[in-house]
């Protein structure tokens, strides 16, 4: 481990550990939460590192310390900050899954809910291994942080070696141009890649559609600056609306967060298909997400509640 990743990691144990002191020091909502949540939290987190071989991390670099910590922070968003209503989660099943979700927030905010509702919610806690675009690991702090939390590039190799190790890869198809879209995109599902639905066909795969109501709204974005962007290194820079309050102006709306996972997908055919093919089968997958939308936004009766 070089200098840089070990600042790296010194730095997110210190965030992490000022989140569990709060906790510990809040008032009676807290408290509940504490004793409520992070007692059942530890033991399902126990499931997933017991799978763990004894090195201490897997072969990606998931550590499951990090994990613990992380997910202490995740649950308070989770539960406190986003109030999250999760429906469906029983349909994930055991064994290879590929979960597909709608994407948006210019944070990846939608991403921890679902890993984090996986591990809390399920009748068997899973970890969902987050697909990431290229760009994510040239950032030190980010791409450090990620891996020992279970994210991964989403390349097909480790897409096909997570899967084949029995895990559930959790995936955004619409990539950049969905976590990006401004206000007046909102709910819009962008163009879905293909290699989800390779990865299915070429493993037997189920594939969970999720639907997440909620994300569109906690960084209202009213324009991306892609040129200073591609100063600092990043896709686009976001103005969104609460920029014009200081200081909480950077923290996500207090949003009330709407889960859904459907029924297990699953597709029969050939992974070398065309790719007009294989656009038909995504179709059904990207259907499948919006129907699930437009049912919940209809159910919303307010942003927050």
């Amino acid at each position: 481990m070089n200098t840089s990743e070990r600042q790296t990691m010194d730095s997110t144990d210190k965030l992490l550990s000022m989140t569990e002191s709060l906790i510990d020091k809040g008032g009676s909502a807290l408290r509940r939460f504490r004793e409520e949540v992070l007692i059942d939290l530890d033991g399902r987190l126990k499931v997933i590192s017991d799978k763990i071989g004894e090195d201490g991390v897997d072969p990606f670099g998931m550590d499951p310390e990090c994990l613990r910590r992380t997910a202490v922070a995740a649950s308070f968003l989770y539960k406190m900050y986003f109030r999250c209503s999760t429906v469906g989660i029983d349909n994930v099943p055991d064994g290879p899954v590929i979960i597909v979700a709608n994407h948006a927030g210019q944070l990846p905010i939608d991403g921890l809910m679902i890993t984090t509702a996986l591990i809390m919610e399920g009748e068997r806690p899973r970890l969902a291994r987050s697909m990431v675009d290229r760009w994510v690991p040239t950032v030190p702090f980010i791409s450090t942080f990620y891996a020992r939390n279970g994210v991964t590039l989403g390349t097909p190799e480790n897409a096909l070696l997570l899967l084949k190790r029995g895990e559930a890869l959790l995936t955004f198809p619409e990539g950049l141009a969905g976590i990006t879209k401004t206000v007046d995109k909102a709910y819009q599902l962008q163009k879905f890649g293909l290699g989800f639905m390779r990865l299915a066909l070429a493993t037997g795969a189920p594939i969970i559609p999720v639907s997440v109501l909620g994300s569109e709204e906690q960084y209202p974005t009213l324009y991306n600056l892609e040129s200073l962007g591609k100063i600092v290194g990043l896709p686009a820079v976001p103005i969104w609306a609460q920029m014009i309050v200081p200081v909480f102006g950077l923290l996500p709306l207090p949003v009330k967060y709407h889960l859904e996972f459907g029924e297990p997908m699953y597709f029969a055919s050939d992974d070398d298909e065309e790719d007009a093919t294989v656009s038909l089968l995504v179709d059904d997958v990207r259907v499948a997400i919006n129907d699930m939308l437009e049912d919940q936004r209809g159910q919303r009766r307010s942003l927050f509640w």
